[in-house]
C-alpha cells in the first residue's frame, strides 16, 4: 500500500510540474506572441480555467506528501518526503500570498476594462510563477529521490 501512494504521489506532483513549466515557458509565451488582445485574452480564459483546478492539484499533492511522510516515517527517504512537504506548503502559501490575487484580477480582465499596467502585473505573476515552479521542482525532485 505504501508503495502505491509513494508512486501516486509522485506522479501527481510530477504532472502539476510539468503543467506549471508548460504555462510558464510554453503557453504564456504562446500567447504573448499572438497579436492585438489575443493573449491577455487568452491567459484571462486560462487563469479562470487553471484557477478552478490548480488549488485542489496544489491541497491534494501536499495531503498525499502528508500522508506519505506519515506512512513511511521509519522508512527511508522519509526526511526528504518531509522536507518536499514543506516545501509543497510554501508554494501553497505564495500561491494564495502572490499569485491568487494578481489571478483573480486577471481572470476578469477584458481589453475595454484593463487597467494600464496589465502587463507589468502579468510580467510579475510570470516571475512569482518561476519562483514556485523552482520550489515544486525542488519538491518534486525530493519525492523521486525518496522513492529510491
Amino acid at each position: 500500500m505504501l508503495d502505491a501512494l509513494r508512486i501516486a504521489t509522485t506522479v501527481i506532483v510530477g504532472l502539476m510540474v510539468g503543467v506549471e513549466f508548460s504555462v510558464a515557458f510554453v503557453v504564456n509565451r504562446i500567447l504573448d506572441a499572438l497579436p492585438e488582445d489575443s493573449g491577455q485574452l487568452g491567459r484571462s480564459h486560462g487563469g479562470r480555467m487553471l484557477g478552478a483546478v490548480m488549488p485542489f492539484w496544489y491541497i491534494g499533492s501536499l495531503a498525499l506528501s502528508a500522508v506519505w511522510a506519515v506512512a513511511g516515517w521509519h522508512h527511508d527517504g522519509a526526511g526528504l518526503v518531509v522536507t518536499a512537504g514543506a516545501l509543497l506548503v510554501l508554494s501553497v502559501i505564495m500561491s494564495i500570498l502572490l499569485l491568487v490575487p494578481i489571478n483573480n484580477r486577471t481572470k476578469t480582465w477584458t481589453p475595454e476594462n484593463r487597467p494600464a499596467d496589465w502587463k507589468e502585473q502579468l510580467n510579475r505573476w510570470d516571475r512569482y510563477h518561476y519562483v514556485r515552479i523552482a520550489v515544486i521542482i525542488t519538491a518534486f525532485t525530493l519525492l523521486v529521490a525518496a522513492l529510491t
